[in-house]
């Protein structure tokens, strides 16, 4: 009996699917000589996408096409399956409860376990439907070969929705790529709409000056004319040419100081909001004359500011710095500036950002823009560049983007989603820090405060056209 069961093993060894570890069902061997279930190699195929090779030894086979059943090694399995079922048969018998010594020849369909006759009888399964191994054991193995055919009908559906999945997503990735595509191009089409509205601009700014230059020439011939003339007549010209002359003048001393173009980018200032960061003013750090609010979100200039009247330009500016230092990324912030006719913001680039006093120092490495107003008009003005631009109307809101690595500060016109002026490149040693003047105020007039926006306040990306 032994050596039978023994021999038996050695057969059950060879009609098991290295797959599985169960007997083969339609077993088809392939060209390595491995021999597997046709579900199971089909499966291990599917998972394996593109590789098809033997799951045993790895070998790709020539035809990568599911061969036809083995009926030799079927009807093994089968003859094998039989023998074991036999062999089974007779050691049941040998089987015996550990409790009672009695050969276990009942299954409980409650605790799902074989028992003996007199464990049958005990009051922990008397009331429990109990059947004999021989009729159990079939309804078993059904139940067990339909659990396998569900699972198997599982795989296949799940096969079927992964191979869904990526039609699916490749019909994903193809659309957002159109949309990108889309958006790129209506990206370049504004950006050369906004760049050719600009050399118009410039030209036509050109000619006005060139114009205004013929006229000036033509205006220096005349003089020079009345030079020589005899007394009475230049006197009876000295009116009209004194007028021409008060007048190109004048039309020079404006168009020296150019406007300053606004070219709003769509998505512009969704985009900076990315980087927005939460910053707060130091008031250890303001100057006497101004007045940080409690929240630490704003500062007034205080009354004790005076404002030189006769000379303005030669006014002193007080600050405040922000308490966060930057060293590292990028940061965007927002200072609503409405309430005020002049204003200075910038970041400072030194380690002196201690120091209070009236100024800024002039060492430092200080990067500034400055609104300006004068009688014509509002200027936008910049340190230690040379912006000093007109402005149809006051900016009631200011972003300022820094970017670290790139040695980038950036002002914009957040309300018309367009830039001011860039310094670029800045070579940064030091942590930066954010700088704030609500000033110089201008004289017999009431200011409100200069306050940074919270960073939840982020406007629409249609702001500026309603403006």
């Amino acid at each position: 009996m032994a050596a039978a069961r023994e021999r038996l093993q050695e057969l059950q060894k060879e009609i098991t699917c290295g797959v599985c570890q169960s007997y083969f069902s339609e077993p088809v061997t392939i060209e390595c000589g491995h021999s597997f279930c046709r579900a199971c190699l089909s499966l291990s195929w599917r998972v394996g996408a593109t590789n098809f090779s033997c799951p045993e030894c790895r070998q790709v086979p020539q035809v990568r096409e599911l061969p036809a059943m083995n009926r030799h090694l079927a009807h093994l399995t089968g003859v094998v399956k039989e023998l074991s079922c036999q062999l089974l048969h007779s050691a049941e018998g040998q089987h015996q409860c550990a409790a009672h010594k009695k050969g276990l020849k009942l299954f409980c369909e409650d605790d799902r376990t074989v028992v003996c006759v007199r464990c049958s009888q005990s009051s922990e399964h008397g009331a429990h439907m109990l059947s004999p191994v021989e009729e159990a054991a079939p309804r078993c193995r059904e139940k067990l070969q339909n659990i396998m055919s569900q699972l198997e009908k599982h795989l296949e559906e799940a096969d079927t929705l992964l191979a869904q999945e990526k039609r699916t997503d490749v019909e994903w990735l193809w659309m957002i790529s159109g949309e990108y595509d889309k958006l790129h191009h209506f990206l370049m089409m504004e950006e050369f709409q906004c760049l050719e509205s600009i050399r118009q601009e410039k030209k036509a700014s050109q000619d006005r000056i060139f114009q205004q230059m013929q006229r000036v020439q033509k205006l220096m011939l005349n003089l020079q004319q009345a030079g020589h003339k005899p007394n009475v007549d230049l006197l009876q010209d000295v009116r009209q040419l004194l007028g021409r002359s008060e007048s190109a003048l004048s039309q020079m001393v404006k168009a020296a100081t150019p406007e300053m173009n606004e070219c709003p980018i769509p998505g512009l200032i969704e985009m900076l909001n990315r980087f927005r960061v939460d910053i707060t003013m130091d008031p250890t750090t303001a100057s006497p004359f101004v007045t940080v609010s409690e929240d630490l979100k704003s500062v007034k200039a205080g009354e004790a500011w005076q404002v030189d009247t006769e000379h303005p330009e030669d006014s002193f500016c007080h600050y405040v710095f922000a308490e966060q230092d930057f060293s590292s990324g990028r940061q965007y912030w927002e200072v609503d500036v409405s309430q005020l006719p002049q204003w200075i913001l910038g970041i400072n680039a030194s380690h002196l950002k201690r120091r209070i006093g009236r100024n800024v120092d002039s060492s430092a490495s200080v990067f500034l823009l400055q609104c300006v107003k004068k009688k014509d008009g509002y200027y936008l003005q910049t340190y230690p560049e040379s912006l000093n631009h007109r402005v149809k109307g006051p900016v009631p809101r200011v972003g300022v983007y820094l970017e670290y690595a790139l040695g980038t500060v950036v002002f914009y016109n957040v309300y018309r989603c367009s830039p001011i002026y860039r310094f670029f490149p800045i070579s940064f040693t030091e942590p930066i820090t954010p700088v704030f003047s609500p000033g110089p105020p201008l004289p017999g007039t009431k200011t409100g405060p200069m306050s940074i926006c919270p960073v939840d306040s982020h406007l629409g990306a249609c702001c500026f056209s309603c403006l």
